[in-house]
């Protein structure tokens, strides 16, 4: 398992409703490999977003086993998986949980100051900011910003300490085609450059055309794994 920064072998998430258990997850494997581009596709409640949290540890298996960097997360105290997320996963979530009452700039300094990064904190920021097209916002809380804006405020955040792993949750849904393409060449320049890792969930097809890798899943199972070296490489110029 050299080199894998995810695993998860015999995966299952229940979730209780009321009386009602939902199975959102029933018996996953799957491993990530550094320097993969993945889109895990399938319908709404096919058990996306349950997966990302898993992986990235802001929620536990109720069975099975998930390894990150080789670390056994049903071993870890809550302060040791804060940890590992702070320095080493990248997070973009739907709702964008950008802070309200931070700027654009405070907002992707954030993590940096948290990790300890010192005076150059506030030129990393900005510099990400301006390849995300948003230097016009840098001083614009969230509320004055469009969502697409804020959208991309929050990839500027996930990606600007240079995580290992960034997990994305529908990046794109609120961009349109000329922002997702931008956003993607970004993403797609930082795995190169630097070795990040990307795994996202979308229904977006411009997503899937730039993956290395598609993980389709359907009722909390995985029904489809396709490898397309070179798709990243060569997608959306």
């Amino acid at each position: 398992m050299s080199g894998v920064l995810a695993s998860l072998r015999g995966v299952c998430k229940d979730f209780v409703v009321g009386k009602v258990t939902v199975q959102a997850l029933r018996g996953i494997d799957l491993e990530v490999q550094p320097g993969e581009f993945t889109a895990i596709v399938g319908p709404s409640g096919s058990g996306k977003t349950t997966l990302l949290n898993l992986i990235g540890a802001l929620d536990t298996a109720t069975a099975g086993q998930v390894l990150l960097f080789g670390q056994d997360l049903a071993r870890l105290s809550r302060g040791a998986r804060a940890e590992l997320r702070l320095r080493r996963l990248g997070f973009v979530f739907q709702a964008y949980n950008l802070v309200p009452v931070l700027t654009a700039r405070e907002n992707v300094e954030f993590v940096l100051e948290l990790q300890g990064v010192g005076r150059q904190r506030r030129q990393r920021a900005l510099e990400i900011l301006r390849e995300l097209s948003l230097a016009e916002v840098a001083d614009r809380r969230p509320r004055e910003m469009s969502g697409g804006q804020q959208q991309r405020v929050a990839v500027a955040r996930a990606v600007a300490s240079q995580p290992q792993l960034v997990l994305a949750d529908e990046p794109t849904a609120n961009l349109d085609s000329t922002n997702a393409r931008a956003l993607l060449r970004l993403m797609r320049s930082l795995r190169d450059a630097h070795g990040m890792t990307f795994v996202f969930s979308t229904h977006d097809p411009l997503v899937v055309e730039h993956a290395t890798r598609v993980v389709t899943l359907r009722d909390g199972l995985v029904v489809g794994d396709e490898t397309r070296e070179g798709a990243a490489s060569g997608a959306a110029r």
